[in-house]
Formats: structure tokens, sequence, C-alpha cells
């Protein structure tokens, strides 16, 4: 007689495989990334127009959501692969200082978010329906909060590019399909 399968066994069944929905989150954190490394409060206005300021918030509420989801899956499972048999051992612990920096510099963007809200003089709503903090009216800190939070964002960004340097370099000099990993199959061919 076989064991029926678990719920959770046959929840985990049907779900994309870890490393599946990691290559969907990376191939859309690039883009919501870089969406706001140029998404000043003037560019959503003339881009987006009037109603940008709302468009803007959800998308920053779909990042903040992936990040949390992202720093969660790593808290609670590790890295998704080992650094590949070709990386020296001291481009290694580049390897793995880089994906750490940069999960746990995608967490602090909505610790910043939330800081920015609960020290603002108004109640700030993120999508425009979930509040983000109560807000306290705290000019000063607003202000230091709203600093510090460009520059780790920004900072961040220049992260991510020299993650993706890294990344291209192992693919074209090391050949070790480094962007084949974290590639969806049908660009393959074009790697």
């Amino acid at each position: 007689m076989t064991a029926t399968p678990t719920y959770r066994a046959r929840l985990y069944a049907a779900l994309p495989r870890r490393r599946t929905w990691l290559k969907a989150l990376h191939a859309v954190m690039i883009p919501l990334t870089f969406w706001f490394m140029i998404a000043t409060p003037g560019f959503v206005r003339d881009t987006l127009g009037p109603g940008g300021a709302l468009i803007n918030s959800k998308i920053a509420l779909v990042f903040v959501l992936l990040c949390l989801f992202w720093t969660f899956d790593y808290v609670r499972r590790g890295f998704a692969s080992r650094p590949g048999p070709k990386l020296p051992p001291r481009a290694r612990k580049i390897h793995k200082l880089l994906h750490r920096v940069i999960i746990w510099g995608l967490f602090l963007v909505p610790v910043g978010g939330f800081l920015l809200g609960l020290t603002s003089h108004r109640l700030l709503k993120a999508g425009g329906f979930w509040p983000i903090a109560p807000p306290m009216d705290w000019p000063t800190a607003n202000e230091i909060i709203g600093k510090l939070h460009i520059i780790e964002f920004y900072t961040l960004g220049a992260i991510i590019v020299f993650h993706a340097g890294f990344h291209i370099w192992r693919h074209v000099k090391l050949r070790d399909n480094a962007l084949r990993i974290m590639a969806p199959k049908f660009l393959h061919r074009f790697l």
C-alpha cells in the first residue's frame, strides 16, 4: 500500500521549482530597479501624467513586496546554488558577498520606506491604499532618512551593476555559463 502525499507535498509539487521562480524574480526586479533609478518626481509626472504618483506608488508596492519575499526566502532557505567550480577562491568570496549585499540591500529599501512614512507629516499609503506607518511629523528625521534612502538605493544600484558585470565576466572569461543559469531557457540560444 502506498502512502498518500500530504497536502504540503502536493502543494510543493504543484508550485514551480525554486530556481524557476528565482529566474522570474530576477526578470521582474531588473526593470523595476532600473525604473526606480530614473523615477524622480518630475520624471514620473512628465512620463505618466497627473496620476503618475499613484501609478508609481503601485509599482513601488510591488517592488517592496518582491524585495521582502526575496529576503524571506533567503533567510529561510539560504542561497539557491553554490558558486561555480571554475570560480577562483577570491571570486567565490566576491560572489557570495555580492549576493548577500544585494539581498540585504533590497530588504533595506522597504525599511527606508517605512521610516519615511513614520517620520512624515501625513499618512502615506503604498499603492494608494496600504498605510505605510503612522505619521509622527518629524521633519528633520524625515529629511535625513529621505537622503539616506536615496543614497542607499543608488549605492545598491551601483552594486547591482557591478554584480551584473561580474556575471558577464564569468560567462565570457571563465565560460561557465553563468548567464544561462539565471536566464530563461528561451534566451539561452543568444548566450
